[in-house]
């Protein structure tokens, strides 16, 4: 044991890779989900089919063509909302990250008014703010003597992203401020600077925490993306409606309906699944 030297605290090691058990992705199931599941709700979908066209024998052309018959036009719908809940991902991740961060700043003003808007604007409603963007951005805007307009479907993802960016926020400070204090003062004690102890050692572990519920935040999302039929976009939803007036038979609405909610499940149920994966990799506990 040599003397004169003192004990600092040391940096703790990063997690070791995990086995492929760990990573609760063995096989397609883990990610994909039970079969039972996805297999219950396309038998809803025909039986819907079933049922419809049992109510209505004499119709013509028969319940499971019509819905064929739409289902192109639909599924343009629906990745239409996809597109637009990337968008809006991408938008309120960049400043929620922002925000978030501007929540641990030193600086109190920065702390308090990052904090204020991110309080704001995650307990506002979504449709609230839907309706704000669309009717308070405006419909064009100046920019150096080139007028640019502002679509509806672009002041949709500003509304979106807005409670997006709030909610990314929480868990940029979420994930931060779970990583144990002794982690800033063992980066002190070796002489690191704040911004490199975030960067290099704070912010490296803290993404693998972050990763799952910002998963699952988008899931929310991209089902919450049927709000802009409401403010009179062309989406899934609005093309659903737009298909049953159409063929003035209310003996589609349940079929049709049942499509729809198949395409949105197929789409977001595999990512809650592999947010559970993740959870278990990273040894999350949300």
């Amino acid at each position: 044991m040599k003397t004169g030297q003192t004990d600092l605290p040391v940096l703790l090691p990063s997690r070791p890779p995990a086995t492929p058990g760990e990573w609760g992705l063995s096989d397609a199931s883990a990610v994909f989900g039970s079969r039972k599941v996805l297999a219950a709700l396309v038998a809803f979908a025909v039986l819907s089919v079933a049922v419809a066209e049992a109510a209505d024998a004499n119709a013509r052309p028969g319940i499971l063509a019509t819905v064929l018959k739409w289902t192109p036009l639909i599924a343009t719908g629906f990745l239409f909302n996809l597109a637009v809940s990337v968008a809006s991902m991408a938008v309120g991740t960049v400043a929620g990250v922002m925000l978030g961060l501007g929540q641990i700043s030193i600086f109190r003003p920065v702390r308090g008014i990052s904090w204020a808007a991110t309080q704001f604007f995650r307990n506002s409603p979504w449709l609230v703010l839907l309706f704000f963007a669309m009717f308070l951005l405006p419909f064009e805007m100046k920019i150096g003597g080139v007028t640019v307009a502002l679509p509806a479907w672009f002041k949709a993802i500003i509304g979106l992203a807005l409670p997006v960016m709030a909610n990314v926020a929480e868990i940029v400070r979420g994930g931060i401020r779970s990583i144990p204090v002794g982690q800033w003062e063992s980066a002190e004690s070796l002489a690191f600077t704040r911004f490199q102890t975030l960067w290099r050692i704070i912010l490296p572990q803290a993404v693998k925490r972050m990763i799952p519920p910002w998963m699952n935040l988008y899931a929310i999302l991209t089902m919450a993306t049927t709000l802009i039929s409401v403010v009179g976009i062309q989406d899934a939803m609005t093309l659903t409606r737009g298909a049953l007036v159409a063929e003035a038979r209310t003996d589609l609405y349940l079929p049709l309906y049942a499509m729809l909610l198949l395409l949105f499940f197929v789409y977001c149920y595999p990512i809650a699944r592999l947010t559970q994966a993740l959870e278990r990799r990273f040894a999350v506990r949300i």
